[in-house]
């Protein structure tokens, strides 16, 4: 069973300095923050953030946190730049290293694995949805995990791949870990991957990649993205009362 989520008590705000930017695809970046005050969390958590302008106005924003849980003393996130968002722009066009802004967390106790929680166990993202899960297969790999752990990976372009080479490195050792990616528009080069939406027989393809019934199934997208894979993976016999979920936008 999934021990509590460290949540520190009552959830404060602190300042949070910017110390790397890095572009990771043309709609993403990359961005280690430094808290102010020690930060613990369980992989699959995310924290608020939080921008003040000099008028006083306030935006506020939750992001998935995509670093291991051994990462000390840093956060890395992952953002997407939303064409009417209030905070994405900020980090995408305005944003410096140094810069400090406000973070509260580590928030969730729901959406959350640790390897005391074993195996086997299926991921499935969509888009920026594998934020949380790199978190998840990061935790995995650093504690040498020997369950068994697949991601089922839906991008549109092998362009928008987030974290790509880190993921086919990891797919490519010897250990618990396995790799499916499902390309909408694009073309792959690895004939494990798949070319289209995600469907029954690429679920049926990765449930038996998985060598195993899931213990759990994790799944976080778009709202229609994660309703979809949800009937997809109940219609395939996983036990609903396994299917963990994580949503976003509409």
């Amino acid at each position: 069973m999934t021990q509590a989520a460290p949540t520190g008590g009552l959830l404060r705000w602190q300042r949070a300095r910017i110390a790397e930017i890095r572009t990771e695809t043309p709609r993403v970046k990359r961005i280690l923050l430094m808290p102010s005050q020690p930060f613990h969390h369980f992989a699959g958590q995310h924290v608020d953030i939080r921008l003040t302008a000099p008028d006083g106005y306030r935006a506020q924003r939750s992001y998935s946190i995509a670093s291991a849980p051994e990462t000390t003393g840093a956060i890395e996130l992952a953002i997407e730049r939303l064409e009417d968002g209030e905070v994405s722009p900020f980090f995408h066009e305005v944003a410096d290293v140094d810069d400090e802004i406000e973070i509260r967390g580590p928030i969730g106790g729901h959406f959350i694995w640790t390897t005391a929680d074993g195996g086997p166990t299926l991921l499935i993202a969509g888009g920026s949805g594998v934020v949380p899960l790199v978190s998840m297969i990061r935790h995995h790999a650093a504690q040498a995990s020997p369950s068994a752990m697949l991601l089922l990976y839906s991008a549109r372009t092998r362009a928008e791949i987030l974290f790509r080479d880190e993921l086919l490195s990891l797919d490519r050792q010897d250990g618990g870990f396995r790799l499916i990616f499902a390309i909408t528009r694009d073309g792959t080069d690895r004939r494990t991957d798949h070319i289209g939406r995600i469907d029954a027989a690429i679920i049926r393809d990765a449930l038996d990649r998985l060598l195993g019934p899931p213990k759990q199934a994790f799944v976080c997208g778009s709202n229609a993205f994660v309703t979809a894979v949800t009937d997809l993976l109940v219609d395939a016999a996983v036990p609903p009362q396994i299917i963990r979920t994580e949503r976003y936008g509409g």
